[in-house]
């Protein structure tokens, strides 16, 4: 088989936690169980990465199409928080809050929120999953 390229690679430490390296750059992110699943919490936990990763998602799609309408959408803020469900034990809903520090017109609004519902990674998880996503500008 040939080389293949691999985008991270995940080394566990024991007690929960683990560390990620993108390859690519080098930046790492640990990860350790919440404390409603046997960990500490003190780190984001794999489901908080899931959550987080499609607000991550969001922004940059978002900043993508900013960039081609010429609007500065910098200092966007996202609040993320997950619900999880049992048996089994996974995320049911993903609730967004972005706050824009601008206000826009009505037509790139639309394409700022289009762009976010699409991104890759909203269209990657489960459509069980419930995708609670709020917009809110100038604030």
């Amino acid at each position: 088989m040939g080389n293949k390229m691999i985008d991270s690679e995940v080394l566990y430490y024991g007690n929960l936690r683990t560390e990620s390296k993108h390859i690519q750059s080098g930046n790492k992110v640990r990860t350790d169980a919440p404390i409603d699943n046997n960990g500490k919490g003190e780190a984001f936990s794999p489901t908080d990465l899931v959550a987080t990763s499609l607000a991550n998602c969001m922004l940059t799609v978002m900043g993508i199409t900013a960039n081609r309408h010429n609007i500065d959408i910098n200092g966007t803020r996202a609040e993320v928080s997950k619900i999880m469900g049992v048996d089994p034990r996974r995320i049911i809903e993903i609730k967004i809050e972005f706050y824009f520090l601008s206000d826009y017109d009505i037509k790139y609004k639309k394409f700022l929120e289009q762009a976010a519902i699409n991104c890759p990674v909203a269209k990657s998880l489960s459509e069980d999953l419930i995708q609670n996503i709020q917009f809110s500008y100038g604030s």
